[in-house]
């Protein structure tokens, strides 16, 4: 190995190979990633969500007192049945 070499392989090996590593971990390290203000912001959604589905409820057993032939057109997302050309289907046939 020549001593013109040298002078660019050690410098990269002993500088520029740590420097690369410690780059990449303070990218990773400053990613985005949720804050204590996200989580909170999501557990008020969470619990909005489920205070409107609970009112939705409540109109929908209303409604159904009032009109015993009427039948709530939801569909639960967690079900099989649940499929975006259904919901296109079921609004067409309004």
């Amino acid at each position: 190995m020549e001593f013109g070499s040298e002078i660019i392989v050690i410098p990269a090996i002993f500088v520029g190979l740590p420097w690369l590593i410690l780059h990449y971990v303070t990218r990773w390290k400053t990613a985005a990633t949720l804050t204590n203000d996200d989580e909170r912001m999501l557990g008020d959604m969470h619990e909005l969500a489920r205070r409107l589905e609970d009112r939705l409820d409540t109109v929908e057993r209303l409604v159904a007192q009032e009109n015993p032939g009427w039948q709530p057109r939801r569909m639960e997302l967690d079900t099989p049945d649940f499929d975006p050309e259904n919901i296109r289907r079921l609004e067409r046939n309004r």
